[in-house]
């Protein structure tokens, strides 16, 4: 599997504490801990408590920053450089997965989004690895063909990478389509879980 460089990790982890910094820190009623791991494909930040994982991006994904203040100051929350029993479980189950262990995760996720965006989301965890779907055919569970572009705009807000496999949906041509992470990381996501498959049979 190729493997992604972060060398730029530091500066970036800067810009997200200059915008978590801009979050007023009064009547904050939920501390959340971030982490940074390593992964194959990158390292990868995380957002937790002890009760759910609200947030997992790879670090160098566009707009990562704005995200994140986004998702703190909805939940009212001030965020800690630290893990939590969640992050621990996510981590391990994503080096599970990078293992060819696991394919599949069992984690306390909070998705934090529209009706929509949810209905989007829950089709997307039953997209198995080794398969992909189209937009199109994402729409046609939803039960309306004109959604194609809100589907890609909720692919495009879900914060639980990997784990919502978004990058298992691509365009109708077999075209890989966007990934906020990068489409080189979506095509070696993609590649590796394919070859996983095969492994199996």
């Amino acid at each position: 599997m190729r493997q992604f460089e972060d060398d730029n990790t530091a500066e970036i982890l800067n810009v997200i504490w200059e915008e978590i910094n801009k979050v007023s820190m009064q009547e904050h009623s939920n501390e959340l801990k971030l982490n940074v791991f390593s992964t194959p494909l990158g390292k990868m930040l995380s957002l937790s408590d002890e009760r759910y994982l609200y947030l997992l991006e790879f670090v160098d994904k566009r707009g990562l920053d704005k995200e994140i203040k986004k998702l703190i100051q909805h939940l009212t929350a001030t965020v800690v450089l630290g893990s939590s029993n969640v992050a621990s479980e996510a981590q391990k189950q994503l080096q599970e997965y990078f293992s060819r262990q696991r394919t599949t995760f069992s984690l306390p996720l909070f998705k934090e989004g529209t009706a929509f965006q949810k209905k989007v989301w829950t089709i997307l965890e039953t997209i198995p690895v080794g398969r992909t779907l189209s937009y199109q055919e994402v729409v046609a569970e939803l039960g309306n063909i004109e959604l194609v572009r809100a589907v890609g705009n909720a692919n495009g807000a879900n914060k639980l990478a990997v784990v919502i496999p978004c990058h298992r949906v691509i365009r109708a041509n077999g075209k890989l389509g966007g990934y906020a992470g990068g489409s080189e990381r979506k095509a070696a996501l993609l590649q590796f879980e394919l070859a996983n498959v095969e492994n199996t049979i």
